[in-house]
C-alpha cells in the first residue's frame, strides 16, 4: 500500500516548500512584468502595411494572452512534485518556468508537458521512476498542506493517484461553480486528457466520472500541445444549457486559456441567442437529418414559376412574362450557381433583359439587330429604366425573392400548404408539428436548420463589401486632407541664403493609403471573440459536453464547423434525456464522421457517495439501458432518505428543508418535474434568499430550482428530489431523468413524493 500522510508532514519539510514556492512567484511576477512590457511595445508598433498590421495584431492577442496565463497562474501555481530515483525533484504546476540554468531541470513543469506526466500515472507497481508523489497545498502564496505517496513498495493500493489529496478536494464544499482538478486528476482520466487528438474521441462515464473536468482539461491540453494550429484557429466548447456554461465558466481561465468560445446550441449563430421552448416531439422531428431535404425543397418552392403568364407596366406599357420566360430565366441562374441567393442576380438580369427587348418593341425600337436607332449607351439607359421600374422590382421579387434563414423557416413553418409542399410522404400528424405561428421566438433545435438553410440560400456580401470600400475611401479622403493640411502649413523662407536643404513635409515621409491604413482600428479581440462573430469560423477543435443530447441535425452542423473532425465528445447514454438523443454512439457518429471516431470510459465515480449511487442504480436498470453504475470511490455522511408529503404539503416541507440545508455550507439544488418549477420555486424563496431556476439559476447566489434537464451535468452538496413519480411519467426518458437527478449529490439526498414512493425507490423506503 502507498504509504499516505493526510496532513503536514512536519514544519521543517513546510518550511522548504515554502521557500522554493516563494522562488517559484517570483520568477512568476518577473516573467509577468516582461509579458506585459513587451505588450505594451507591441500596441505602440509603428505598422504601415497591411502585412505588418496583422503581425501586430496578431502579437498583441499573443501578448494578451501570455499576460492572462501568467495572472492565472497566481492561484495555486505549484501543485506538486515527484521525486524520481535516478534523478533530483521535478516541481509541477499550473505553467512553465525556466530555471537559471538552460541545461537543468525547469524551475516548475506545466502540468500538460510529457515530463509531468508520472506525477498523474504513477503507481506502486508501476511507478515511472518516481520514488515520491508530493502533492502541495497553497492558500494564496502561503503552503498549507503537503500530502506524500511513496511509490517503491511495489504494492497495489486503492488504485486512486494522491488518495488524501483527493478525498480532501472531494470532501470541499461546492460554490457554484467548477474548478480545476490539476492537483487531483487521475490516471484513467489522464489517459483521455493526453489522447490524440485526430478523430472524434467519445467519452462515455456515469454520473460523477469527472467527463466535463476530463474534457476541460483535454482542451487546455491540447491548446498547450498544439498552440500554433489553435491559437489560430480555436477551439470549442458546446454545453446543454445556459447555467452548465455558467458553471464551467471558470475552469479554463484559470488554467490561463481565454481563447476558447464556451457556447450552446442556441448560440451557435452569431447574433442570436435561440432560448424558446417547444415539445419534445417538435424538436425530435426538426432534429432529423432528412430536414436537410425538406429545406432543399423549401427553398425551390421559392423559386416560382407562375401558372399564366405574367404582367409588368413600364411607362404605360403592358409587358409579359410568360412561365417559359421564366423557366429558362430560371435554368440560366441556376446553372450559375447553386446557392439561391447568388443566383438570383442571373435570374434578375435575364428577366429585365427579356422585359427590356419587349419595351424597345413596344416603343418602336429594336435591340439586338432590330433597329440601328439604339446604340449601346441607350440601351443601358433602357436597361436602368426597365430595372428600376418598381412592378418590375415586385415581380423578380415574387418569383425568385432574396431570403434570409430567418425568413425561409418563418415563412415555412408559419404556412401548412409551405409545409405540406416541403415533405411529401410524411404523416399529417408529423407535418402539424412544424406549425407554429409568426413571432415565435427561435429554440435551439432551429439554429442548426438555420445554418443549414443558410448553405442552401448563400450569403451576398456585396452590400458589406461596398461599406468596407466606402469606409476605405473615406478614411483616405481625411488622411488625404490630413497631409494637405500639413503640407500648406510648411513655412520655407525662399530668400534664405544659407537654407542647405529643403523641410520636409509629413506628406513626404507617408502617403496617405499608408496613414489610413494606420487609422484602422487595433483588433485586440481573442480567438473566441472574433469566432463567435463568424458563422463561417472553423475551429481547431471541439468539445461537446452531454453529447448523447445533441441529434443529427446538431452533429451535422458541429461538423461543419470542424471539418478536421478533431473533437471530443462526452456523455452518458444513460442520461440522454431527448427523443433526438443517443441509444448508441456508432448509429449517432457514422452518418457524419464514419470509421473515424474512437470510444474511451470512465468508470470511477469521484463524486456520488456509494449510499446515494445504490438508489440511482436501481433506477438505472429500471431503464432498461443495459449500462452499468460507476464505482464510487467514497462512502457519504449523510443517508439518503424519502418522505410521503401529499399533495397539499409538498410545497411547504420542500422549503423547509432547503430552508434548513441553506442555513450549512455548501450548495442546495431542488429538482423536480417542469410543472413543479414555479410552485418550488415561490415557496423556497419566501423562506430563503436568492434563489433562483430556470435558465437564470446560478448556485453560486442560493439555492437553485431545477429539472431534470437543467441539472443535468451540474453537482451540488444537498439534493432535493421532488415527486420522483411525475419525473417518471413526464419525462421522454422517465427513467433517465429520475436517474440524473438523483446523481447530482456529493453530500446528501432527499425524496419528497406527493404519493406513493415509486416501486424503484424501494430501497428510501
Amino acid at each position: 500500500m502507498p504509504t499516505t500522510q493526510p496532513e503536514v508532514v512536519s514544519h521543517p519539510e513546510i518550511d522548504a516548500e515554502q521557500q522554493y514556492v516563494k522562488e517559484l512567484y517570483a520568477r512568476l511576477d518577473a516573467a509577468r512584468d516582461l509579458a506585459e512590457r513587451r505588450l505594451k511595445q507591441a500596441i505602440s508598433w509603428p505598422a504601415v502595411d497591411p502585412q505588418a498590421l496583422q503581425e501586430r495584431d496578431a502579437t498583441v492577442r499573443f501578448q494578451t494572452e501570455r499576460v492572462t496565463a501568467l495572472d492565472a497562474a497566481e492561484a495555486g501555481l505549484c501543485v506538486g512534485r515527484i521525486d524520481r530515483t535516478d534523478d533530483g525533484p521535478l516541481y509541477i504546476g499550473r505553467i512553465g518556468l525556466a530555471a537559471d540554468d538552460a541545461g537543468g531541470d525547469p524551475a516548475l513543469v506545466d502540468w500538460r508537458a510529457p515530463a509531468a506526466r508520472p506525477f498523474y500515472t504513477a503507481t506502486p507497481v508501476h511507478p515511472l521512476g518516481v520514488a515520491r508523489r508530493r502533492h502541495i497545498r497553497t492558500r494564496g502564496r502561503t503552503v498549507v498542506r503537503l500530502d506524500d505517496e511513496v511509490l517503491t513498495g511495489g504494492v497495489a493500493g486503492s488504485g486512486l493517484t494522491g488518495e488524501a489529496a483527493l478525498m480532501a478536494a472531494l470532501d470541499t464544499a461546492r460554490t457554484g461553480r467548477m474548478t480545476d482538478i490539476v492537483r487531483t486528476i487521475q490516471a484513467e482520466q489522464d489517459r483521455i486528457i493526453r489522447a490524440d487528438d485526430r478523430g472524434v474521441l467519445v467519452v462515455q462515464g456515469g454520473p460523477g466520472t469527472g467527463k466535463t473536468a476530463v474534457a476541460l482539461h483535454r482542451a487546455a491540453y491540447l491548446l498547450y500541445t498544439h498552440r500554433e494550429r489553435l491559437a489560430r484557429r480555436g477551439l470549442l466548447v458546446v454545453g446543454p444549457t445556459p447555467t452548465f456554461l455558467r458553471y464551467i465558466a471558470d475552469v479554463l481561465p484559470s488554467l490561463g486559456e481565454t481563447g476558447v468560445l464556451l457556447a450552446g446550441l442556441g448560440q451557435l449563430r452569431p447574433g442570436l441567442d435561440a432560448r424558446g421552448t417547444e415539445s419534445p416531439e417538435t424538436a425530435a422531428v426538426k432534429g432529423r437529418l432528412e430536414m436537410v431535404e425538406v429545406l432543399e425543397r423549401a427553398v425551390a418552392d421559392r423559386q416560382v414559376v407562375p401558372d399564366a403568364p405574367r404582367e409588368v407596366t413600364v411607362d404605360g406599357f403592358a409587358l409579359r412574362l410568360r412561365p417559359i420566360d421564366v423557366k429558362r430565366a430560371q435554368n440560366a441562374a441556376r446553372r450559375a450557381d447553386r446557392l439561391h441567393n447568388l443566383a438570383r442576380p442571373v435570374f434578375a438580369r435575364r428577366v429585365v433583359d427579356l422585359l427590356t427587348r419587349r419595351y424597345a418593341e413596344r416603343i418602336g425600337l429594336g435591340i439586338d439587330g432590330g433597329s440601328d436607332l439604339l446604340d449601346r449607351e441607350d440601351t443601358a439607359a433602357l436597361r436602368r429604366e426597365v430595372a428600376e421600374e418598381p412592378a418590375v422590382r415586385l415581380l423578380v421579387d415574387d418569383l425568385w425573392p432574396v431570403l434570409t434563414p430567418e425568413r425561409l423557416l418563418t415563412d415555412l413553418f408559419a404556412d401548412p400548404a409551405r409545409v405540406a409542399a416541403a415533405t411529401p410522404g410524411w404523416e399529417d400528424g408529423t407535418r402539424a408539428l412544424l406549425h407554429r405561428p409568426r413571432g415565435s421566438g427561435w429554440t435551439p433545435a432551429d439554429v442548426p436548420l438555420l445554418e443549414e438553410a443558410e448553405e442552401l440560400l448563400g450569403f451576398d456580401d456585396s452590400a458589406q463589401r461596398a461599406r468596407a470600400e466606402r469606409d476605405r475611401r473615406r478614411r483616405l479622403a481625411e488622411a488625404q486632407e490630413t497631409l494637405d493640411v500639413l503640407h500648406g502649413s510648411r513655412s520655407i523662407d525662399l530668400d534664405d541664403e544659407h537654407l542647405e536643404a529643403e523641410v520636409l513635409s509629413a506628406g513626404d515621409l507617408i502617403s496617405a493609403e499608408e496613414l489610413a491604413e494606420r487609422q484602422r482600428a487595433l483588433d485586440t479581440r481573442t480567438t473566441a471573440e472574433r469566432a463567435a462573430a463568424d458563422r463561417t469560423w472553423t475551429f481547431g477543435h471541439v468539445v461537446v459536453d452531454e453529447a448523447q443530447e445533441l441529434s443529427a441535425m446538431a452533429w451535422r452542423l458541429l461538423v461543419r464547423r470542424c471539418p478536421t473532425r478533431s473533437m471530443t465528445a462526452v456523455g452518458d447514454l444513460a442520461q440522454t434525456g431527448t427523443l433526438a438523443g443517443a441509444a448508441a454512439w456508432d448509429e449517432t457518429l457514422r452518418p457524419h464522421v464514419g470509421d473515424a471516431w474512437r470510444l474511451e470510459e470512465l468508470t470511477v465515480n469521484y463524486r456520488t457517495p456509494a449510499e446515494i449511487m445504490a438508489v440511482a442504480a436501481d433506477v438505472l436498470a429500471a431503464g432498461g439501458t443495459g449500462a452499468s453504475a460507476p464505482r464510487s470511490v467514497r462512502p457519504g455522511t449523510a443517508e439518503p432518505w424519502a418522505e410521503v408529503t401529499g399533495e397539499d404539503g409538498l410545497a411547504a416541507r420542500a422549503a423547509g428543508v432547503v430552508e434548513e440545508w441553506a442555513a450549512q455550507e455548501g450548495t442546495t439544488a431542488v429538482v423536480a418535474p417542469a410543472g413543479r418549477v414555479a410552485e418550488l420555486t415561490a415557496a423556497v424563496a419566501a423562506r430563503v434568499d436568492g434563489v433562483s431556476s430556470g435558465t437564470d439559476a446560478d448556485s453560486s447566489q442560493g439555492p437553485v430550482v431545477l429539472t431534470p434537464t437543467e441539472a443535468k451535468g451540474l453537482e451540488f452538496d444537498a439534493v432535493l428530489v421532488v415527486d420522483p413519480q411525475r419525473v417518471l411519467d413526464e419525462g421522454v426518458r422517465g427513467y433517465n431523468d429520475l436517474y440524473v437527478a438523483l446523481t447530482r449529490a456529493t453530500q446528501r439526498l432527499g425524496v419528497l413524493s406527493a404519493g406513493d414512493l415509486p416501486a424503484v425507490l424501494a430501497r428510501l423506503a
